[in-house]
């Protein structure tokens, strides 16, 4: 076990380069299932996410090279064990991107109940029922979902609700149906267009990824591609608000700033100049007196939910009040009862946050509770007079690679150091 230590009251000044994207990482590594011979995937952020969707892979068959140009070689044409253990779903609720490809390309799957940040119940039942439709067979007890077909047919299938990973599943098995399936009302988010885009590359017939309706015409087999991942927009807006949150100047690069509008819109919104770039975003917030600003979160491209704990952390301290609305998940408030610690104004009704803020945080001890709350306490840890100590950044490094060092390289003071019991 580690902890942070974070000494407040720098202002951040500087570059850094976005890493790649977690989100954008699991489902490619899931779709190398599908394809015969060897991916190899550049780009890949070393995260404790990453490392188990790999050790999953090695699992069940899957034949993994790490090379030293960065790439890692991943060959899943011989799954021997098409099983996604406890152990390791229990962790990271992504593993359940590989029950669509283990059904198209095995015709069966044992797949552990999912895991993951506990931030409200997200049912896989949309990806039960689009897999049901294609013909697979599925049973389950309290431990493992149980799916088998001996062969899958296309399907004309609406999500009830707009779901990524749903999307993702469902898109990754009709690649090698034979027919046409068309998927309604899917995520549009610029990994589930990544993850099409890398899909296509291998020989996969899929338009429509990044609006509603996606439309696959199935082949027979898919070959293997070299793929560098897209870079991380969550990372991305994280570092910028880095930036706003100590009035610094913080440049992000290596990021599609397309991916980003609505970040940088509410920034600006805020009081923060915004300067855009072809492949970064710069925030300047030296002369800034930031504003409160209200935030609603909804699917892209509309207010990332993963942003509204760093944002919530950002209107603390800003002049006036503001209301936040979290729609996306129903337990995604967590962090609240740590920012309280530090001196936020923050009441809680239901789904909705109301913050009134306050001149100063002040540093206190804390605990994430999950992946975003994680890097929201880290903010505050920023701009808090004295010391903050955050507990279980396990969440954090399951999405953030190397923060703290790229973040004192902004001119952050922050330790990591082992709890000692």
């Amino acid at each position: 076990m580690e902890r942070l230590i974070i000494k407040g009251g720098n202002h951040l000044t500087g570059e850094v380069d976005c890493s790649g994207a977690k989100n954008a990482g699991l489902p490619i590594l899931a779709s190398t299932i599908l394809l015969d011979g060897s991916a190899f995937i550049g780009n890949l952020p070393h995260l404790q996410d990453i490392t188990t969707k790999l050790e999953l892979l090695n699992s069940m068959g899957s034949a993994i090279n790490f090379h030293e140009d960065g790439f890692i070689e991943i060959d899943s044409s011989n799954i021997v064990v098409p099983e996604a253990r406890y152990e390791l779903v229990k962790t990271m609720r992504a593993s359940i991107l590989v029950m669509g490809p283990l059904v198209a390309k095995y015709g069966k799957a044992k797949i552990s109940q999912p895991g993951g940040c506990d931030i409200g119940t997200r049912p896989i039942d949309f990806h039960l029922a689009g897999l049901e439709q294609m013909g697979a067979e599925i049973t389950s007890d309290s431990k493992y979902i149980y799916l088998k077909a001996k062969k899958l047919t296309p399907i004309d299938f609406e999500f009830p609700k707009v779901s990524v990973t749903g999307t993702e599943n469902l898109m990754m098995a009709a690649t090698l149906i034979d027919g046409v399936t068309v998927l309604r009302n899917c995520a549009k988010e610029p990994e589930v267009l990544e993850l099409a885009n890398y899909l296509n590359s291998c020989g996969a017939k899929i338009e429509g990824a990044g609006e509603s309706n996606i439309t696959i015409t199935g082949v027979k087999s898919l070959k293997a591609d070299r793929w560098n991942v897209l870079f991380d927009r969550i990372e991305a807006g994280t570092y910028l608000v880095a930036g706003a949150i100590t009035n610094g100047h913080v440049k992000v690069n290596k990021i599609n700033p397309s991916t980003i509008n609505i970040i940088s819109e509410k920034l600006v919104q805020m009081g923060v100049k915004v300067n855009i770039d072809k492949d970064s975003v710069e925030v300047d917030a030296t002369s800034s007196d930031l504003k409160a600003q209200d935030i609603f979160t909804e699917p892209f491209p509309g207010f990332p939910t993963d942003m509204q704990a760093q944002f919530m952390t950002l209107n603390t301290i800003a002049a006036g009040n503001c209301t936040i609305e979290e729609t996306v998940f129903e337990n995604r408030f967590q962090h609240v009862s740590q920012l309280r610690k530090m001196g936020a104004d923050i009441v809680l009704n239901k789904n909705k946050a109301s913050v009134t803020g306050v001149s100063n945080l002040v540093g206190a001890n804390v605990s994430a509770s999950d992946l975003r709350a994680s890097a929201s306490l880290v903010l505050a840890g920023l701009v808090g007079k004295n010391k903050t100590q955050i507990d279980d950044i396990y969440h954090i490094d399951r999405g953030y690679e190397c923060i703290e060092e790229k973040l004192n390289k902004l001119g952050a003071e922050i330790i990591r150091e082992p709890v000692v019991y």
